[in-house]
């Protein structure tokens, strides 16, 4: 399956993983609405989709998303940035139940480090640097810049970023727990890929329920997160791909996973 728009570009690989490429150049991949109503239909087909297992979501070898499109909002009102309900398109993304892999070269800045924070796992270039910039333009993060990031790194870096608007590179961005690898430039996407072949070559119904149990129990009290855990565990053992799994490892043989 091969699918094109003036923004983003799509294709579904043959091992099942799906590759979303956000294409403004000309803009630094600048989130406008046109982009994230289109990323949002891309997410809600692939949750959908049996063939893909596996996101890869990647912008230009330069940037990755340099931001918003302030030219969209310079001069909106309150009243006109509450009809646009954008919290309904970044929801297609973060409720995907497939897993999502952020390939980032370049700049991932405000909205552009918002999105790859709504990914499971960020790949990130040499080059890559992530900031919230939002307070130089007198605004603040509004779709998930304080909350995702606090839960990732912690309270004294995410007030740090946040407030100062600074960029932390790729490699303070791993050190702080912002990102999950580091490769060279033009291992990022190649990385992400690998990756997401290594995940959809897995049981389909096991990675997505420890996907939902982690992200639903980070936010619980930690025996409610504990008894979530316990009932997704003993749910995978009525799937055809737990039993397959065990006797392939009890015959030493390779496991033939059918999704089912």
């Amino acid at each position: 399956m091969s699918s094109q728009s003036p923004v983003v570009d799509l294709h579904i690989r043959d091992d099942a993983v799906a590759v979303i490429r956000i294409d403004r150049p000309e803009a630094k991949n600048a989130l406008n609405h046109e982009v994230r109503e289109r990323l949002a239909d891309i997410f809600q087909s692939f949750a959908a989709e049996d063939r893909v297992r596996a996101i890869v979501l990647t912008g230009g070898e330069q940037c990755f998303v340099a931001g918003a499109d302030i030219r969209e909002f310079a001069q909106a009102s309150p009243i006109q940035m509450y009809r646009r309900h954008t919290e309904y398109l970044w929801a297609a993304i973060a409720d995907c139940p497939k897993p999502v892999i952020a390939a980032v070269n370049g700049f991932a800045l405000g909205g552009g480090c918002e999105l790859a924070m709504h990914c499971d796992i960020i790949v990130a270039g040499q080059s890559a640097r992530f900031g919230q910039p939002e307070v130089k333009l007198g605004l603040m993060p509004g779709a998930g810049g304080t909350q995702r990031l606090i839960r990732a790194v912690g309270k004294f870096q995410a007030m740090r970023i946040a407030l100062t608007g600074c960029l932390v590179s790729a490699p303070e961005a791993l050190a702080m727990g912002m990102i999950s690898e580091v490769v060279d430039d033009d291992r990022t996407l190649p990385r992400a890929l690998e990756l997401a072949a290594q995940i959809a070559a897995l049981p389909p119904l096991a990675v997505a329920q420890i996907k939902e149990v982690m992200l639903l129990g980070a936010d619980l009290p930690l025996q409610s997160a504990l008894a979530l855990e316990r009932k997704a565990f003993q749910l995978l053992f009525d799937s055809q791909d737990q039993k397959e799994g065990a006797q392939a490892f009890l015959e030493k043989r390779k496991a033939v996973f059918s999704g089912e």
